[in-house]
């Protein structure tokens, strides 16, 4: 049971660093590329998709990783998946206090609408997208070595 439930969050967070990166350097490149007013409504889509899906996402990795470290506790790795489960929380925090309110604002933009400043702002909410991916790749990597 232990080891389903290792390989399943590995896996969960794997793909979540996976989409996240993928957000980062493929995603906003694309969009970026576009004319600006569709620029804008690219990234006021994504907001509007991925947010809906990633709360669950950041708030079931935290779950599956706590769950591991409780299971787990007398093994080896624990400490590697506390740590992770510690740095799982950390990009939930981030996702909280500097990420989703921009995106609330994002989502909401159309060409029409929009603040002036839009583009700083999708600018800041990259940066903050940046150090969160960083966060969950640390997190995903401390899990793949406390399953080995």
């Amino acid at each position: 049971m232990l080891s389903t439930l290792e390989v399943v969050t590995v896996v969960v967070v794997g793909l979540m660093v996976g989409v996240e990166f993928s957000v980062a350097f493929v995603m906003n490149r694309i969009f970026d590329a576009l004319p600006e007013d569709s620029t804008q409504l690219a990234h006021s889509h994504g907001g509007r998709m991925l947010g809906a899906v990633m709360p669950f996402w950041y708030i079931g990795s935290v779950v599956l990783a706590a769950l591991w470290a409780v299971a787990g506790w007398s093994d080896h790795g624990t400490g590697l998946v506390v740590t992770a489960g510690a740095l799982l929380i950390l990009s939930v925090l981030m996702s909280v206090l500097l990420l989703v309110p921009i995106n609330d604002r994002v989502k909401t933009w159309t060409p029409e609408n929009r603040p002036a400043d839009w583009k700083q702002q999708q600018n800041r909410w990259g940066r903050y997208h940046y150090g969160r991916l960083a966060v969950i790749t640390t997190a995903f990597t401390l899990l793949a070595v406390a399953r080995g």
